[in-house]
């Protein structure tokens, strides 16, 4: 795997599934919602076996029935790892983490025939486990690829340390994390110097702050808040346009993961793509989160 892999797998914007079993779809609104995506550009999407108490992947996969032939112009992303305490899996006694290879790949196996695929295009170990076995977790990954069911490995959640431990192993192509105005762990924990240094585009979680960029009352969500509708007002944008191209703008070439069924959202993160933020935009942004000028 070339160190470039990760720049064309996704397209720049990934449409995530997270909330897909509240939107209440029919299979018909599923399957419109992913042309609406194709047409804007948003050809990934993001799943994981547990979304929706382990349901999501099953009403996406239905959907896509409809029109088969939409696969080949997707990119399907799914994670796993967790074994969430849930009725659709009775026999996990707790919430835990499990990366064995039996685990593995019977979630790998659960999440091919939910989709109505025969492979994903990137797998993603979904939390660190502590009792990860490194060179057990490398085999079962080559051993997904070889058999054609996985063409793509990364996590989501890891710290750097934790990413290295299976990247010296086989070549990661992404890191999963939370990163946006509101949550900017990653910038200072060397999450996104790693990114930025190895190449490795990392994929964007809740990049909107959970709606708490809108709708907070916090001191520090009106500040980001004004400072973000002051960029927006300058670039004819909307907020959530500028905050996109605030996460957008850092040299890990960030992939932001949308997470709303309504096109006029999905538009909104494409519109991000075309704006530039300059430097002293971008640290505005910062100074008005952090609550305080650059040391």
């Amino acid at each position: 795997m070339m160190k470039g892999m990760s720049t064309h797998l996704l397209s720049p914007i990934v449409a995530g599934t997270w909330r897909l079993a509240d939107w209440q779809f029919s299979p018909e609104r599923t399957l419109n919602w992913i042309e609406a995506c194709v047409d804007l550009g948003i050809t990934s999407f993001d799943h994981a076996d547990i979304y929706g108490g382990y349901t999501v992947e099953a009403l996406f996969g239905q959907a896509l029935a409809r029109k088969p032939g939409l696969r080949q112009r997707l990119q399907l992303v799914t994670k796993c790892g967790i074994r969430l305490k849930h009725p659709n899996r009775p026999e996990h006694a707790l919430k835990s983490y499990d990366t064995s290879a039996a685990h593995v790949r019977a979630s790998v196996e659960a999440s091919l025939q939910a989709l109505g695929t025969d492979h994903v295009d990137l797998l993603l170990i979904h939390r660190p486990d502590a009792l990860t076995d490194p060179d057990e977790l490398t085999q079962t990954f080559e051993a997904l690829r070889q058999a054609g069911k996985v063409l793509h490995f990364g996590v989501s959640n890891h710290s750097p340390q934790q990413f290295m431990a299976l990247h010296r192993r086989l070549p990661l192509v992404t890191n999963q994390i939370e990163f946006s105005p509101l949550q900017m762990k990653a910038l200072a924990d060397g999450t996104l110097e790693q990114a930025t240094e190895l190449a490795r585009r990392p994929m964007i979680w809740s990049p909107l702050g959970g709606g708490r960029l809108f709708t907070g009352d916090d001191a520090q969500a009106q500040r980001v808040r004004l400072a973000l509708q002051g960029l927006a007002d300058e670039h004819g944008a909307s907020l959530a346009s500028v905050a996109y191209a605030w996460i957008l703008r850092h040299p890990s070439r960030p992939i932001p993961i949308t997470g709303s069924g309504r096109v006029e959202a999905l538009k909104e993160a494409v519109d991000g793509l075309r704006i530039r933020l300059t430097a002293e935009q971008w640290w505005s942004v910062w100074q008005a989160s952090m609550g305080h000028e650059v040391p």
